[in-house]
């Protein structure tokens, strides 16, 4: 009895076993997609804003999804374009119009996904084949977008003038740089030159000037420079900034030491 019981035991497990692997689904499918959006910010028209959005379709196809809203109405052109927003750059891909519906969808196969999520560019999109100098909304890619590091500087006022800010430095993906000047006390219209200087602001005679950044509007009270390298071609990334040995100077007219209105120690020369 005690052999018959065990044989009989062992064919119910294995049938178990059997009936069990006969059961067992593949879950292994295709992977999901990969995809990443980005943020088209206003900028001509008031009320725009949207997303951009890769996705990889295939290892040699991306599809590129704009999505606008607040945008007025008919066809908005619409193009991937070299380097930042702040310094404008060729067209390298003329993606398909905004519709009325506010969406547009592109397959792109001159670059891949890898490529596009790592690209120097920006998107943009226009107004109208007839009026591309008014821009509805842009926004940085790939290696341009920003990684959310930031560090921030405290500008002084320089004598009688009363003018005081702060300098934003960013860091985007690639390593580079986003700085805004933001200023306050300045003369309404005007446009003040900036530097940033090597050395301290306690530095006899002043130091020479290592990067020349974009001017500040009186109107708004900002400057945006994207930096990549200093005047002298030596490139300088945002880790590189965090231990420099500088300051930024803001001039009421041209650059000059007894014209500086602004100013501020950045770097290795701040705590």
């Amino acid at each position: 009895m005690k052999v018959r019981e065990a044989i009989t035991l062992i064919t119910l497990l294995t049938a178990v076993i059997w009936m069990t692997g006969c059961g067992t689904k593949d879950n292994s499918g295709p992977a999901p997609a990969r995809n990443t959006t980005y943020i088209l910010k206003v900028k001509d028209v008031l009320g725009v804003t949207g997303t951009v959005t890769f996705t990889e379709t295939s290892g040699t196809v991306a599809t590129v999804d704009i999505s606008l809203t607040g945008a007025p109405s008919g066809t908005h052109p619409a193009e991937l374009c070299m380097h930042t927003a702040i310094e404008g750059g060729a067209v390298v891909i003329e993606l398909n119009p905004i519709d009325a519906t506010g969406k547009s969808s592109t397959a792109v196969t001159s670059l891949t996904y890898t490529q596009l999520i790592a690209y120097d560019g920006f998107i943009k999109v226009v107004k109208s084949s007839s009026e591309p100098g008014v821009i509805l909304a842009q926004g940085d890619i790939g290696g341009n977008a920003m990684t959310g590091t930031s560090k921030t500087y405290t500008l002084d006022t320089v004598g009688t003038y009363g003018v005081s800010g702060t300098a934003l430095f960013e860091k985007r993906v690639n390593g580079t740089t986003l700085l805004t000047l933001t200023v306050t006390g300045i003369i309404a219209n005007g446009v003040y030159p900036a530097t940033i200087n090597l050395g301290s602001i306690t530095t006899v005679g002043g130091g020479p000037v290592a990067k020349t950044l974009n001017h500040v509007a009186g109107a708004t009270g900002k400057s945006y420079t994207n930096i990549r390298s200093l005047d002298n071609g030596m490139a300088i990334t945002y880790d590189n900034w965090l231990v420099y040995s500088g300051y930024i100077n803001i001039y009421q007219t041209a650059v000059g030491l007894g014209n500086i209105i602004c100013h501020g120690n950045i770097g290795s020369n701040r705590p």
